[in-house]
């Protein structure tokens, strides 16, 4: 392909971070950006541990360099999982995906986990005032976290604006390697002194556990949402560049398809309150939503049995494939009956809202216990 139709095809699917849009086309993220298909490591994972349901599944469809964390794991090497979390609102089931993958590979791999809470891009991005996400990341995210399986002890937590020197230092020496021109490429023109401080305090989230005085670890591995990849083309880039002067490695990645919300637009987004399902809401209030949510269904009963109905576009399927049964066969009979219009979405529903009210009974019990220990995980920022 000429380099220059390239270029600008590249330009042509930026990616966002910060919209609320979902990704329609995950086949151009292996085209244009490099993401491999995360089916090809099955195999090598499988060698130590069963891969984790959203991988089975394909949900997890993409990584870069998951093969050499596999293979670090296997040497009894030091891996991180790193993530960032955003306390911009309501945490759901669009989030708990993610959090289930870090109990994985915690419980299952046995590699340290670290969470770094986006204070700094909440504030800069988001606009939302400091006492207001402080108290939303310790109690909405970081309490739900230890409810829903991630081992306190074992975790390393802590907040983009209260924690090491060395951190800050890489910041600092950051902006040195990156240009103006690179970002509006990777970012887009949108890109005020707030997001550029983010950007780069987001590389520092990402690289830093590379360095001895915070672990030295052989790999990182940074499990996101495709709409987060910029994220990781800049760290991995800014590694580079200072692999002469930092022990810096490129980041490996894995990505994730989203959520639908429940609207049928869109993805499950904090900033739209009918989108999602959030894991402390009332077990009945989220029943209501399931029962009004958007299906893959026909128009009618007579026509779903007859044509089946489209389980690829629904977010009731989704809920059930991504958190509500762990049996690939018990899906596998879901879809068949969907697929085969035996099933009609009214009953489906009322079977998923059995699952979900019992799931989130058992979690917000969980949740009341984490609460009143959270402040002992992770200290907040004095302002």
């Amino acid at each position: 392909m000429n380099s220059i139709i390239k270029v600008l095809l590249i330009v042509a699917v930026r990616i966002d971070p910060w919209s609320s849009e979902s990704i329609k086309e995950y086949g151009k993220l292996f085209e244009f950006f490099g993401i491999k298909p995360f089916k090809d490591v099955l195999p090598q994972l499988n060698r130590i541990a069963k891969p984790y349901r959203l991988m089975r599944r394909g949900i997890i469809f993409g990584h870069r360099d998951f093969d050499k964390a596999v293979e670090a794991l296997m040497k009894g090497k030091k891996v991180a999982i790193l993530t960032g979390l955003m306390p911009s609102g309501k945490m759901h089931f669009g989030h708990k995906m993610l959090i289930d993958q870090l109990v994985y590979y915690q419980k299952e791999l046995h590699a340290d986990v670290i969470v770094a809470i986006a204070d700094v891009e909440a504030y800069a991005v988001r606009k939302k005032s400091r006492s207001e996400l402080i108290k939303t990341a310790i109690y909405e995210y970081v309490a739900n976290y230890i409810a829903l399986g991630l081992d306190p002890e074992k975790t390393k937590i802590y907040f983009q604006s209260n924690y090491d020197v060395n951190y800050y230092r890489l910041i600092q020496l950051f902006s040195r390697k990156v240009t103006m021109a690179e970002l509006r490429a990777i970012y887009g023109e949108d890109l005020g002194p707030g997001k550029i401080v983010s950007v780069l305090t987001q590389a520092a989230d990402i690289l830093h556990p590379y360095l001895p005085e915070f672990g030295g670890y052989d790999v990182v591995v940074v499990p996101v949402g495709a709409d987060q990849d910029p994220h990781l083309r800049l760290a991995r880039d800014i590694a580079d560049r200072f692999s002469n002067e930092l022990p810096l490695k490129r980041p490996a990645s894995t990505y994730h398809r989203f959520m639908s919300g429940l609207t049928g637009t869109g993805k499950m987004s904090s900033s739209t309150p009918d989108s999602f399902i959030a894991l402390t809401d009332p077990p009945d209030v989220a029943v209501r939503k399931l029962m009004n949510a958007f299906t893959g269904g026909r128009p009618t009963a007579a026509e779903q049995r007859r044509l089946g109905g489209e389980p690829e576009k629904c977010p009731v399927y989704e809920l059930n494939a991504y958190h509500l049964i762990e049996d690939d066969s018990e899906l596998a009979e879901l879809y068949r009956r969907c697929k085969s219009g035996e099933i009609l979405c009214g009953k489906c529903k009322k079977e998923t809202a059995a699952r979900l009210k019992e799931f989130l009974i058992n979690h917000q019990e969980k949740l009341e216990s984490a609460k009143e220990i959270v402040k002992d995980v992770v200290e907040p920022p004095p302002f």
